[in-house]
């Protein structure tokens, strides 16, 4: 069954193909090998909306970590380079509704 994983926060990044990280709060069903659709957006689209394909991508591998142990390189592999842990911390909290400690499933992928 196709899955389309939406970069709604890092659209351009993965247009750039910068991006080869991502922290998701669910997608624990992953394996490495899985081919998974790069779309704009999944949820949440408006009425005459449809879902706008980036590209295709595999999984690389994934493994669940709390999202506070993130490094300066996965800073960069999840296309924020010139950011801060602590910014990108307090920004993936908020638009995900959770907790510093929470644990979060790292997702490492590569562009088909």
């Amino acid at each position: 069954m196709p899955r389309n994983m939406s970069f709604a926060l890092t659209t351009e990044q993965v247009r750039r193909r910068e991006k080869t990280v991502t922290r998701r709060r669910g997608w624990w069903f992953l394996k490495p090998g899985d081919i998974v659709t790069a779309v704009e957006k999944a949820r949440g689209l408006r009425k005459g909306e449809k879902i706008r394909p980036i590209c295709r991508i595999r999984i690389v591998s994934t493994r669940k970590e709390p999202l506070s142990a993130i490094t300066d390189d996965d800073l960069a592999r999840e296309g924020f380079g010139a950011a801060s842990r602590q910014w990108f911390i307090e920004m993936f909290c908020k638009t995900h509704g959770c907790r510093s400690h929470d644990e979060v499933n790292r997702i490492e992928f590569e562009y088909l």
